[in-house]
């Protein structure tokens, strides 16, 4: 079948395939996989058993706190960290609002998050969240120094619409919300 989807590109379009299991890239934009069970995630599928996706699945986002003071009122009730600057959102699935960032599609997601906190001798525990429960936590809690960092990062399957946030589990930030960042993106879809 490999044969014969090659037989059919013209000889101007690029073709570069490594073995069976890896995509064929046609000029950069396409992506052919060989499948003998293709899935229903909405690939174009022949009766070659031939999936194709479209290789700009592209979702990215970088958020930043802009000042220094506890956000709001909200943050002390819900202990979410909230943002309140984007860097990056391609896609616009992360929401500054609500500073949570939702899966457009299934897939293999990347995140990583860098919490500090600046004179305050109290231990903070930050979580990544998905879908309301704790998935990875980082700690912060030498008492002996002006600036430390709690920071973690994590590969995640995600389906559609799951939810991800960062929420602080014990201590406070007062005074290093500026230095947060939280970040994420997608690796590849499923």
């Amino acid at each position: 079948a490999l044969a014969l989807l090659l037989l059919l590109l013209p000889a101007c379009c690029p073709v570069r395939a490594q073995n069976d299991t890896e995509p064929i890239v046609l000029e950069g934009k396409c992506l052919v996989v060989c499948d003998s069970s293709p899935s229903a995630d909405g690939a174009v599928t022949s009766s070659l058993g031939i999936s194709v996706r479209s290789g700009s699945a592209k979702e990215a986002f970088s958020a930043t706190r802009s000042t220094n003071h506890e956000p709001s009122e909200m943050s002390n009730r819900t202990m979410t960290i909230y943002f309140d600057q984007v860097l990056v959102n391609i896609g616009n699935h992360f929401d500054l609002a609500s500073s949570i960032f939702v899966a457009p599609r299934k897939g293999i997601y990347s995140f990583s998050f860098h919490v500090v906190k600046v004179y305050n001798r109290q231990t903070i525990q930050v979580s990544l969240m998905q879908n309301g429960y704790p998935v990875i936590s980082a700690f912060a809690g030498d008492q002996d120094v002006t600036r430390e960092a709690a920071s973690n990062g994590v590969l995640l399957l995600m389906e559609r619409e799951d939810k991800v946030h960062l929420k602080l589990e014990r201590g406070n930030l007062m005074g290093g919300w500026k230095y947060s960042t939280f970040s994420g993106f997608l690796v590849f879809p499923l």
